[in-house]
């Protein structure tokens, strides 16, 4: 029964510096694993670049990372670019951006009190109980899409899984709301250590059916890291990434050693921040 499946948009944060065909990848795994569950209907996937503030070394401007990424999903029916995100002053926690995209989902009138309600796919229940003669009738017209708000899951390789294991690099209690009131899709290679790091930490284990681990059988190892690198040496990066995005690196002179040294020595500003909160 297609109306039963949970709706879900796939969000996935990071610098995009730049895009890769990795980060494109990732999107298409996902979706595979969630329709092949039967239980999903994956409705729209969206790339958050983070903005300036979060001071990673070699973080080139949001504009020119906000442009690559729409050039590289130009073509692409479901995945588009958000650039809220990137355009914020201040660097802001992933949690901010998941319950962002999810308020954006909400239907206009619903109220703030939408957000207590734990299990975001069943905001329809109330209605059916109540006794209704008229219901049944009206029923049949209406998109079956009513009876839930879907669910936004943040999208990672295993890098960002892990990362949550680095001290003052991630809250806690944001580490919790994510994988409880949200969920977590974490593509990793085959044979990968993300089960065992999830079976480490007692968060991710008490929410493990709230993470999704996809297996990467097809493996791509190309990461921005290492296409800034080949840039700095001037060699190929063609079919690395999406064509449109190497002629507008090439066009724009956009990596160089220079580039690279942007941010260097500079806390990034997650440490910064949660740093100074535990001392106070």
């Amino acid at each position: 029964d297609p109306e039963r499946k949970t709706e879900v948009v796939l969000l996935a944060c990071g610098s995009f510096n730049p895009i890769t065909n990795m980060h494109l990848r990732l999107f298409e795994l996902a979706k595979d694993y969630f329709h092949e569950t039967g239980k999903y209907k994956v409705i729209k996937g969206i790339i958050s670049p983070v903005g300036d503030a979060y001071k990673k070394k070699g973080l080139i401007s949001a504009n020119h990372r906000v442009t690559m990424a729409k050039l590289a999903t130009k073509n692409s029916d479901w995945v588009e670019v958000d650039d809220w995100e990137s355009s914020q002053s201040e660097w802001l926690e992933t949690l901010k951006v998941l319950r962002y995209h999810h308020q954006k989902l909400l239907p206009p009138d619903a109220t703030n009190s939408l957000e207590d309600a734990v299990p975001l796919t069943k905001l329809g229940r109330k209605r059916k109980q109540e006794p209704n003669r008229h219901e049944p009738i009206k029923k049949k017209n209406q998109s079956p899409d009513i009876k839930s708000v879907p669910q936004v899951k943040l999208l990672c390789g295993s890098d960002m899984l892990e990362s949550f294991g680095i001290p003052n690099l991630w809250k806690l209690e944001d580490i919790t709301e994510i994988v409880e009131k949200h969920g977590l899709v974490c593509i990793s290679r085959a044979g990968n250590n993300a089960q065992k790091f999830i079976y480490e930490s007692d968060i991710l284990w008490r929410h493990k059916n709230n993470i999704h681990l996809v297996e990467e059988w097809i493996t791509n190892d190309i990461s921005s890291t290492k296409i800034r690198r080949a840039l700095r040496r001037g060699q190929s990066i063609r079919y690395l990434v999406p064509d449109v995005v190497r002629a507008y690196i090439e066009r724009n002179n956009l990596y160089s050693p220079e580039s690279e040294d942007r941010n260097a020595g500079v806390v990034l500003a997650p440490l910064q921040k949660n740093a100074s909160d535990s001392k106070n």
